[in-house]
C-alpha cells in the first residue's frame, strides 16, 4: 500500500478545499451541527475559485468559507494559524460588513439575515485564557443581566484547537477538531460517516500534484508570517515598523529589510513588507 502524506487541514487553503467546495455539503453540515445549537439541514456554499495570488493575501474573505444556512443565515468560517494580536477586532469588523451587506436599497431592516462567524484558531487567545473550555459563543448581552441577549442577529463562535485535549467531552465537535489537527492519526472505524468522507476527500486532494502545489504555497506564506511574528515585527516592534514605513525613509526600510533578511525570510515577503526592490534587498 502506497503511503499518502496528507495535507494539513490547519492550512486554510486545504481547510477551504474540504469544507468550502460544492459536493462536500454533507461534510460541512455535519461540522456545523457539531458547533451550532440550531440544526443545519440545508447549506449553499459560496465557492470562489482560489487563485495563486490569493494564497499570499491575509485579508479575511478570500480563504474563508462563506455559506448560507437554511436559506436565512449567512455564515463565515475561518481557519487561523498565525497569532495576530488584533484577531478579535478583525473578526468583528468583517462580521459587521457581512451583516450590513445584506441591506440593499429599499430593503426593510427586518429583512436583514442573521450572521454567524466561526473562527478556528491554532493558538490560544490571551483574553480567553481563563475560560475552561475550547468552544466559546459570543453575542450581545446586557452587562449586569448577562442572561438577557439584546439580539441574536450576530453570533461569534471561537474554537481554540490547542485546548481540545484538555477540555474534551467526547462530543462530535471533539472528533472534528481532533480530525482537523491530526488527520493521519484518527481511528476511522469509530468516526462518523461525515468524517470518513472528509478523510476520503483529503486523501484524494493529497495525491493531486496541483492541489499539493497550492497548499505548499500557502504553507510557505504561513511559515513566513510566523517567522515575522517570532521576530517581533507584528507584536513588540509593530509600531516601529509602521512608523518607519509611513515616514518612508530609506534608512528605515533598509534596517527593517536587514532584520527580516537575518530571519531568512523570502525576498518577495521582504519586498512587500518594506517596499524595497528585490535588487536592493539582494545587495544588503
Amino acid at each position: 500500500m502506497i503511503h499518502i502524506e496528507l495535507l494539513s487541514l490547519k492550512n486554510d487553503y486545504t481547510f477551504k478545499r474540504i469544507f468550502g467546495y460544492r459536493g462536500n455539503e454533507a461534510i460541512t453540515i455535519d461540522l456545523l451541527n457539531s458547533i451550532l445549537k440550531d440544526k443545519v439541514s440545508k447549506i449553499n456554499l459560496n465557492c470562489e475559485k482560489i487563485l495563486e495570488k490569493d494564497l499570499y493575501d491575509d485579508k479575511i474573505g478570500i480563504l474563508d468559507i462563506r455559506a448560507t444556512i437554511n436559506d436565512n443565515i449567512d455564515c463565515d468560517i475561518e481557519m487561523q494559524v498565525v497569532d495576530k494580536d488584533n484577531i478579535e477586532k478583525r473578526l468583528l469588523f468583517y462580521l459587521s460588513k457581512m451583516y450590513t451587506g445584506n441591506l440593499t436599497q429599499g430593503t426593510d431592516y427586518s429583512k436583514l439575515k442573521k450572521c454567524i462567524a466561526i473562527l478556528f484558531t491554532d493558538f490560544n487567545l490571551t483574553n480567553l485564557s481563563h475560560i475552561p473550555k475550547y468552544l466559546t459563543k459570543w453575542n450581545f448581552r446586557e452587562e449586569d443581566y448577562s442572561k438577557i441577549i439584546l439580539t441574536d442577529a450576530i453570533e461569534i463562535y471561537i474554537i481554540e484547537m490547542p485546548k481540545v485535549e484538555q477540555y474534551s467531552k467526547n462530543s462530535e465537535l471533539d472528533s472534528w477538531v481532533k480530525f482537523i489537527t491530526k488527520s493521519g492519526d484518527i481511528d476511522m472505524e469509530n468516526s462518523n460517516d461525515a468524517i470518513k468522507k472528509a478523510k476520503e476527500v483529503l486523501e484524494e486532494i493529497s495525491q493531486d500534484e496541483h492541489e499539493r502545489y497550492l497548499a505548499h504555497l500557502r504553507q510557505k506564506h504561513i511559515l513566513d508570517q510566523n517567522a515575522i511574528e517570532k521576530a517581533g515585527f507584528n507584536k513588540g516592534l509593530k509600531q516601529g515598523i509602521e512608523q518607519g514605513l509611513e515616514q518612508g525613509t530609506k534608512s528605515s526600510q533598509i534596517q527593517i529589510a536587514k532584520k527580516l533578511k537575518e530571519e531568512n525570510l523570502d525576498v518577495d515577503i521582504i519586498s512587500r513588507t518594506t517596499g524595497l526592490t528585490k535588487e536592493e534587498i539582494d545587495n544588503l
